[in-house]
């Protein structure tokens, strides 16, 4: 997956979790782990983001330095 082509998430605290599945739902056989990786923990810095280590996702701080 190129930089570009990368999903960002913007959030509003610091401590967020990704399951590869955020934007995926079903309906009522709905199973996240299915759909994506195992849900992980992930704490912004002071860089104001953090990439998930599985899919690559980056959450942005909301008004940090990386939301710009």
């Amino acid at each position: 997956m190129a930089i570009l082509d990368r999903e960002i998430t913007f959030v509003d605290k610091t401590r967020v979790h990704c399951d590869g599945a955020g934007e995926i739902r079903g309906g009522a056989g709905y199973r996240p782990a299915a759909l994506g990786h195992p849900r992980v923990f992930l704490e912004i810095d002071e860089r104001g983001y953090v990439d998930c280590g599985y899919c690559d996702r980056r959450f942005v701080l909301r008004g940090g330095p990386a939301s710009d």
